[in-house]
């Protein structure tokens, strides 16, 4: 179960929850897609199309070969303390290939996409068909949700407590902007909600379906909005991993100088821990984002090694404060040279 915590405009969570959907397909996997704004025909229509492994190192071979061809003679020298440190290496990855790349300025064929099962969930069309339900203290919409999922489970042959009868898939399930007022939620409107169990309790049933049947899921929730700060830790603790984009869009960071190469930054609140109580949580802001023109990419942060007059007061203390940060961050662990696979 991976918790994404949308950035405020919704811009590029919206790109990860494509992401999974699309390596699905390429995967050969079903899918499963709920939302209570946009139809999901809709958001399959837009997934992107995938990368040629020539294509795509033809995309980002550029700045390395352009680095890799300056002469030694004529490269910039650098203070001696500095020459014998190793190479930070910018991008988190482990040095195998793993998943596929994809172009976000092209959109999938309907060659590729017509092989694959897909199923939907489009909560105004479940609430015109069905009269009002709810049990268990949860709310309609989570009801109408949780049962859709667990047929799909069982009619399809993902659940794991019955002897599989077909050649075994995966089933992705993806569910946008849960929590939101579009899902009859208050979370994100009151600091005192009606409902405060109401989307604890679906996780928990959520994850009792995955645990017992092969799927994934991923979860988008705008997190900005809820302001109870306890719906945020039970959540957290009910998923696996919970990953956070923070959009420059906006902000001050946004003409911060500091900050000018990349577009947001991504904070990894939690991983899956395995044969663990405890899982190593960081609030390190090692990790960023940028969005190329056909790619989107998350990188190790670099900040400017020397400031210029013209940073302000306040851009120097950011800096001193990322750089204390930087310096015990979960990058710190990976190794590679490629990107981050999606």
């Amino acid at each position: 179960l991976v918790f994404t915590e949308e950035d405020k405009y919704g811009l590029y969570s919206n790109l990860l929850f494509k992401y999974f959907l699309t390596e699905g397909v390429v995967c050969g996997h079903e899918l499963f897609v709920a939302s209570a704004k946009e139809h999901p025909d809709n958001i399959l229509k837009e997934l992107p199309a995938p990368l040629l492994d020539d294509t795509y190192r033809s995309d980002l071979g550029e700045e390395a070969t352009a680095v890799k061809s300056e002469d030694p003679q004529d490269s910039m020298k650098i203070a001696w303390r500095y020459q014998n440190l190793p190479k930070v290496e910018a991008s988190p990855t482990t040095s195998t290939k793993f998943g596929h790349y994809y172009d976000i300025s092209k959109t999938m064929s309907p060659e590729m996409f017509q092989p694959i099962k897909w199923h939907s969930f489009y909560l105004p069309e479940e609430l015109s068909l069905q009269p009002e339900m709810k049990s268990c203290n949860i709310n309609s919409a989570y009801t109408r949700l949780l049962q859709s999922i667990q047929r799909i489970i069982c009619q399809e042959g993902f659940d794991g407590s019955d002897p599989q009868k077909k050649q075994k898939n995966i089933l992705r399930i993806g569910i946008q902007s849960l929590g939101s007022m579009l899902w009859d939620d208050d979370i994100c409107s009151s600091d005192t909600p009606e409902d405060i169990h109401s989307l604890t309790k679906f996780l928990y049933v959520l994850r009792g379906l995955l645990r017992k049947s092969l799927s994934a899921c991923i979860i988008t929730v705008p997190a900005h909005l809820i302001q109870n700060k306890a719906i945020m830790e039970r959540v957290t603790n009910l998923s696996d991993m919970v990953v956070g984009l923070e959009s420059f869009i906006g902000s001050e960071r946004e003409t911060n100088p500091l900050y000018k190469d990349y577009h947001g930054l991504v904070h990894v609140h939690q991983i899956p821990r395995l044969n663990s109580l405890i899982c190593d949580v960081s609030d390190t802001k090692d990790l960023a984002f940028r969005l190329k023109r056909k790619l989107f990419t998350i990188e190790r942060l670099h900040l400017p090694p020397d400031l210029s007059d013209t940073v302000s007061r306040t851009s120097k203390q950011d800096l001193a404060e990322s750089a204390k940060l930087l310096s015990s961050g979960c990058g710190a662990m990976a190794i590679g040279k490629k990107h981050l696979d999606f």
